[in-house]
């Protein structure tokens, strides 16, 4: 291979586009990939033994509206019957989103995209806080986010969204 080889990519892009702004975020930490795998290895097998729909992982655009609101949340679950926005990329409101903060992304992930989830009516979000060992999941109640379930260094946490789901967050904050 030549040192002067150059790649291109065109199915990985951390682009995201926030309110008509491209944003480019950098690649995750490794802790932050540890809670997102663990995160996905426990729900994924959830809704795969129950046959619910399917789990996605970033990075995967999620177009709300073109050139207005593509993000890549961290994870985001279809129900089997909302199948139909599973495209090229996900084409419309997926039923739970799932971001993971990080140093740096707190308001992004906290203020902005949990406002943006909210305007396109996703019906669940959680957030994820490894700083606090803490798990927030917010679920759509007329139109707004409301406090669904919290788990902070212990316990467990409740989907609303995917029937039945519960996660132990020490499952999900160990290396």
């Amino acid at each position: 291979m030549e040192a002067n080889t150059v790649y291109q990519f065109n199915d990985f892009d951390l682009t995201e586009i926030i309110n008509g702004e491209e944003i480019v975020a950098p690649s995750p930490f490794r802790k932050h990939q540890d809670i997102s795998g663990n995160l996905n290895e426990i729900i994924r097998q959830y809704i795969k033994k129950n046959k619910l729909g399917k789990l996605y992982y970033s990075p995967l655009d999620i177009i709300l509206e073109e050139g207005i609101n593509r993000l890549q949340p961290d994870l985001l679950f279809i129900k089997k019957e909302n199948m139909a926005i599973a495209q090229d990329w996900i084409r419309g409101v997926p039923d739970m989103v799932c971001e993971i903060v990080s140093i740096g992304s707190v308001a992004m992930d906290t203020i902005t995209k949990k406002d943006i989830y909210e305007q396109y009516k996703v019906p669940e979000y959680w957030i994820v806080m490894p700083e606090f060992n803490t798990i927030e999941v917010c679920a759509l109640e007329n139109d707004r986010y409301k406090l669904f379930s919290c788990a902070e260094g212990q316990g467990v946490v409740k989907s609303k969204v995917i029937e039945g789901l519960q996660v132990d967050i020490k499952d999900i904050f160990e290396d």
